[in-house]
């Protein structure tokens, strides 16, 4: 099991989404120091998430264990109606051993702080100079900057920061908490209404249905003509990507960086996460560079993305970098392929009866759950019906050797180029 942040080489703590049981496995096994994720409708990414108050107790326990601390996003506004199913979500989570709440809504703040229950203030705060930090400082531990702060505004902000001796609630000094890897939102800080004008369905209140990734014509009311754009999805930007800038990031005073993507894969959080660590502890080791990158970015480019800005607005390059397509350019596809029927752990050989595509020794597999996390291993010694075998069709019953313990009834996918485009 990956021992938990205080353990760990590098300084800075490695914050990891955390959607689903399987992404909370893949989270840990790949060595985030924290992951975060919500519960219920009042986070925002409502809309995705399928864990739900209950499951608390078993992700506090899980984290404990690995020495992972464990955050919950109740970071939309919050209603009058929804005070007392907020307070009792605060209260659920303080009995479970959550290490803390990421908020927004200042009702949220005020009664985490009052059962003792650590706060870290959300980017849809939209947190941009050091007041607003000495602010939410009598409150929150740890506060997210926005993401449109350049290098220089991080680093000022934490000078003062350093300079006036700033602690939270706890007592520490007050860690700044930037957005390193994942998907953007076209909207300063995500506070964007075109999904509630169009859907009734609000950014704000973790249910956006993401119009903005489409494409779309301007056309004048009163001539019919079209205007022409040079690019179609002038609302959706390239993912952040900060790969190559954390010796600039940590340099200039973060100490928590958080990966996007509770809407994602169990696979996109354990490759991510996975990429971000060994970056993070290169630089704890002094053997980090930008150049180093280039393996780095071809791991993250396999998994879910809409290209990569690199950088963003930290270095200082204005919003000019647009995603070109609606789709994922990830440079893998996965495809479904079976559920494992058995697992006979003291063989690790793993059941299944193949239900799409042909799989043969050599490719590229991956099998999720919700304990298992992603387990990416590469298939050797098939049998079918017991029988050796160097390829499988579909309905096949098909038996191979695995790298690690897997479980009845996670999913098994098969890992292929995708073709560009």
């Amino acid at each position: 099991m990956m021992s938990g942040y205080m353990n760990k080489a590098s300084p800075v703590e490695l914050m990891a989404p955390a959607g689903s049981a399987a992404a909370l496995a893949a989270a840990i096994r790949a060595g985030a120091d924290s992951v975060y994720f919500g519960v219920g409708k009042l986070n925002m990414r409502a809309r995705s998430a399928n864990l739900t108050p209950n499951d608390l107790p078993k992700i506090a326990r899980r984290c404990r264990a690995a020495g992972v601390r464990s955050y919950l996003a109740l970071n939309t506004i919050i209603y009058d109606d929804e005070l007392d199913e907020m307070r009792a979500l605060c209260d659920a989570a303080k009995r479970a051993g959550i290490s803390a709440v990421i908020a927004t809504d200042i009702a949220t703040i005020e009664y985490a702080r009052s059962i003792g229950l650590e706060v870290h203030i959300s980017v849809q705060a939209n947190v941009t100079n050091f007041p607003a930090v000495k602010f939410y400082a009598r409150y929150a531990d740890t506060v997210v900057l926005a993401r449109e702060l350049s290098l220089a505004q991080i680093a000022a902000i934490a000078q003062q920061v350093k300079t006036q001796n700033l602690r939270g609630p706890s007592g520490e000094l007050i860690k700044l908490e930037a957005f390193a890897h994942g998907a953007l939102c076209v909207a300063v800080s995500g506070k964007c209404y075109m999904s509630l004008a169009q859907y009734n369905q609000s950014a704000n209140r973790g249910a956006c249905f993401q119009p903005c990734r489409r494409a779309y014509k301007i056309i004048d009311e009163e001539t019919g003509a079209e205007l022409m754009i040079d690019n179609q999805y002038v609302m959706s930007p390239k993912d952040i990507c900060t790969v190559q800038h954390l010796d600039q990031l940590a340099g200039a005073g973060i100490s928590v960086f958080k990966i996007e993507g509770r809407g994602r894969s169990a696979d996109y959080v354990a490759t991510v996460t996975r990429v971000y660590r060994a970056a993070l502890d290169a630089l704890a080791a002094g053997t980090y560079s930008p150049e180093q990158a280039g393996a780095w970015l071809t791991e993250l480019e396999k998994v879910f993305n809409r290209g990569f800005w690199s950088g963003g607005y930290y270095c200082g390059t204005k919003l000019s970098e647009w995603s070109g397509g609606a789709d994922s350019q990830a440079t893998e596809r996965r495809d479904e392929i079976g559920t494992l029927s058995n697992f006979f752990s003291n063989a690790l050989v793993a059941e299944f009866t193949l239900r799409r595509h042909s799989i043969q020794n050599g490719d590229t597999l991956l099998i999720e759950g919700a304990t298992t996390g992603a387990l990416r291993f590469t298939a050797e010694n098939l049998h079918i019906a017991g029988i050796p075998a160097n390829e499988a069709q579909p309905n096949d019953a098909v038996t191979l050797a695995l790298p690690r313990k897997a479980r009845r009834n996670d999913k098994v996918f098969l890992i292929t180029p995708r073709k560009q485009a």
